[in-house]
């Protein structure tokens, strides 16, 4: 994983929709990027949904919310409409990002590892976490994030 102070690797990533989130269009923005290992699956819902549930406090706070997996875009916008999700999951189906954060160790993992990066406005990293509760993780994150 990266360690705080450590400036984001750039990326250039599809969304749900197709449309292309780049690191460059997010400089000045704080944001929040999960990397989880598949759509529609127990644990990644429960981490999604927790993430949905908590949207508004991290609105509040001007924290965008992003979640990165391999799978390719029209199963996360699938994964998007069945839940609601009022955020963008974006599809790394080559790993390269994965690879760059450290949620994937080669172009053949089957799925990343759930990681979950907070990324300051000035495009370092702040926080770095091994996700050991999905469920838990947005609130969690709440109350570790300065508003």
């Amino acid at each position: 994983m990266l360690a705080p102070g450590t400036p984001a690797p750039d990326f250039s990533l599809p969304d749900h929709l197709g449309r292309t989130v780049r690191l460059t269009d997010l400089r000045g923005k704080r944001f929040v990027l999960w990397f989880f290992p598949k759509a529609d699956t127990p644990g990644c819902t429960k981490q999604g949904c927790a993430f949905r549930d908590h949207s508004p406090a991290y609105t509040e706070r001007k924290v965008e919310i992003l979640g990165v997996s391999v799978d390719p875009p029209a199963a996360n916008r699938a994964f998007v409409e069945k839940f609601g999700f009022p955020f963008r999951l974006l599809s790394d189906e080559k790993r390269a990002v994965a690879m760059a954060y450290g949620a994937c160790e080669t172009a053949q993992d089957q799925y990343a590892r759930r990681i979950t990066y907070v990324i300051g406005a000035d495009g370092k990293i702040e926080q770095a976490i091994e996700t050991k509760d999905p469920a838990g993780q947005a609130a969690a994150l709440l109350g570790s994030t300065p508003a």
